[in-house]
């Protein structure tokens, strides 16, 4: 192996703390995670217990309050984070990603009593959660969703289907997003659901392309029941309250495709000093050398643009325009980066036994997932023209 491998990426974190944090992670992605990714996510096996260890070292409540069992650190260094995991493996940093989406709802627009009941196991008790807002026939159109949730005396039952769920049929809880009134966004509300609730069944895991090891599964809600102690913020704000999500879950998902392309880009170095043809390595030749400088270029913008959109959020500043930004830019950049690493690799970036190819799968998703990147392309144009005339 060539002495010219690339290094570790170099973090600018805030703190100590923050850099003792980041350390952690990579060692845990060294010894528990990158080992087995490959051959995991060939075999199609779920890490539960690499999420059950990132619970047990504080790694999935990070950017939530430590009042309630979080870290308290900043969102720019919780999606540092999801980066280094994400490069190791998908289905964990993405993993993380939903989960903290979970969690949102009920830290952001929950009640004192709430959180102080649900959080603590949320943030750092081994808990699990999912994200229900898509449906069969509301993907992108989601203030368009069938399933409903009917009061009765203090309880409200749940009707109908969600998919496309990460964690569908494995998570601990679900935040779900059910329509409660009027048609359109106005009756939409949220809820918090156990993951045994009664009448609460998940289909059989969908058949994907990549991220084999991360089940995303329809899930049927038949008459499920829960308390109105776990209807989250006021009926008919529970589409705000997705909406505030998923800005944050955008962020999350651009962190995972740099680290999905950073992951790329080093494989296709390693690849390129390494291997030797007409006398020295190909890493030589102009044409290799160009297309590993725009791989890197692209990575570091895509990198600049979600840690900006980070410390706006950070700072208590309007950040939607720039998740959207974030979201597009980085996904896109992911899916041009290993698709040249592929290249880069030859016949060998085509065969399972380097991981190109896997990477190049995986980074297809994350055009798709939060919003698609036509969706976010609709975000960005309305915050600079304003609502679509009709």
């Amino acid at each position: 192996m060539s002495d010219r491998a690339p290094q570790p990426v170099e973090r600018r974190l805030p703190t100590e703390e923050s850099r003792q944090l980041v350390a952690l992670v990579r060692d845990i992605v060294s010894k528990e995670i990158a080992p087995r990714a490959a051959e995991e996510e060939e075999a199609g096996v779920f890490p539960r217990e690499v999420f059950t260890l990132l619970s047990e070292s504080g790694l999935l409540g990070l950017p939530y309050g430590s009042d309630h069992g979080g870290g308290d650190q900043p969102y720019e260094v919780y999606l540092q984070v999801l980066e280094e995991l994400a490069a190791a493996r998908l289905t964990v940093g993405l993993g993380v990603s939903v989960h903290s989406l979970a969690c949102h709802a009920l830290a952001g627009y929950g009640t004192d009593e709430q959180r102080a009941a649900h959080l603590p196991a949320m943030l750092s008790g081994g808990l699990l959660g999912a994200y229900c807002l898509s449906e069969p026939a509301s993907g992108s159109d989601a203030a368009s969703l069938r399933t409903k949730a009917v009061r009765d005396g203090d309880d409200w039952v749940i009707t109908g289907t969600k998919a496309w769920i990460t964690h569908g049929g494995v998570a601990d809880f679900y935040t779900v997003l059910a329509r409660t009134g009027v048609e359109g966004a106005r009756g939409i509300t949220a809820f918090l659901v156990p993951g045994d609730a009664e009448g609460l069944n998940a289909a059989l895991p969908e058949k994907k392309m990549g991220m084999k090891g991360s089940p995303t599964a329809q899930l049927h809600f038949d008459g499920v029941r829960v308390g109105d102690d776990r209807r989250i913020g006021e009926e008919g704000q529970g589409f705000a309250i997705a909406l505030s999500a998923l800005d944050s879950g955008r962020l999350g998902i651009a962190a995972c495709a740099i680290g999905v392309a950073q992951a790329a880009l080093d494989e296709a170095v390693r690849y390129a000093t390494d291997r030797r043809q007409f006398g020295r390595p190909i890493a030589d030749f102009q044409g290799l050398r160009f297309m590993l400088a725009d791989m890197a270029t692209q990575i570091e913008a895509g990198r600049a643009l979600y840690l900006e959109a980070a410390r706006l959020r950070d700072a208590g500043e309007s950040f939607s325009r720039q998740a959207a930004m974030a979201k597009l830019f980085c996904t896109d950049a992911a899916m041009r980066v290993t698709t040249d690493a592929v290249q880069v690799l030859g016949g060998y970036g085509y065969t399972l036994d380097f991981p190109a190819e896997r990477l190049m799968r995986e980074a297809k998703v994350l055009q798709i997932v939060e919003g698609t990147n036509q969706i976010q392309r609709m975000v960005i144009a309305r915050h600079l023209a304003g609502p679509e005339t009709r």
